[in-house]
Parts: structure tokens; C-alpha cells; sequence
């Protein structure tokens, strides 16, 4: 199993050890108060999303293409490239924050109304 390591920053940094290089970021749509959730890698000092789900549709969270509807979820493969990092609205108005689990252990950030969150690979 091999670790990696994802830097969360806002106003301060914190460094948070993965069990492997695959995580879930999941969420919670602020209009629709529907449930959102990407499973990414890091790879190669990049985040790659490999699989994005939806449990239900609208107000600009529509299944992407070729979605398949699984156990009630819309699920489907994006075909992006890998990306340096991402950054996350902390709102407030979600009723909760954004959900990074490893499969192991999930951590909760932005719950609270602030500054944007940029998730980055840590470097080396």
C-alpha cells in the first residue's frame, strides 16, 4: 500500500497522510442538498479525478457523459486530465463541509463559512 500526502490550505496549512494514493472528496450540493462524490488519485505530483457520482440531478449538477445509474448513484468516468491542485468553496450553506476519505479515514474541512480550501500533492 503506498502513501501520499495531501496539503490543505486556507488561511493556515495542514498536511493530511493518505493510506494509498486513491481518496474519495465527497459533498453535499448547497441547492439541491444532494450528495456529490469524486474518488481522484495522486499521481505524479497531480490529482487525477477517475470516477465522479451523483445521487440525483439538477440545479447544475447533471450525471456526465455515459453515467450509468448504480445503487441509486449516477456514476461515470470524467475524461480530464490531471490537474495540479483544487480549490473548494467553503461556503457554509451545505450544511456540512467537504469529505476527504482514504478508505481508511475521512477528514471534514470548510464547514464553516471562510476562505476558499486549495488541496495540492505534497512536493516530493
Amino acid at each position: 500500500m503506498s502513501l501520499a500526502c495531501l496539503l490543505v490550505s486556507a488561511s493556515a496549512t495542514t498536511t493530511l497522510t493518505l493510506a494509498s494514493a486513491s481518496f474519495d472528496l465527497s459533498w453535499r450540493h448547497s441547492v439541491e442538498k444532494t450528495e456529490w462524490r469524486e474518488t481522484w488519485i495522486v499521481e505524479g505530483g497531480r490529482l487525477h479525478l477517475t470516477e465522479a457520482a451523483v445521487k440525483g440531478s439538477g440545479a447544475g449538477m447533471d450525471p456526465g457523459k455515459g453515467a450509468a445509474l448504480i445503487d441509486g448513484w449516477w456514476v461515470w468516468t470524467p475524461d480530464l486530465p490531471p490537474v495540479p491542485n483544487l480549490t473548494l468553496a467553503a461556503s457554509g450553506a451545505t450544511g456540512g463541509g467537504w469529505r476527504i476519505c482514504d478508505g481508511t479515514i475521512c477528514h471534514e474541512i470548510g464547514a464553516e463559512p471562510g476562505e476558499a480550501i486549495r488541496l495540492s500533492p505534497c512536493k516530493g
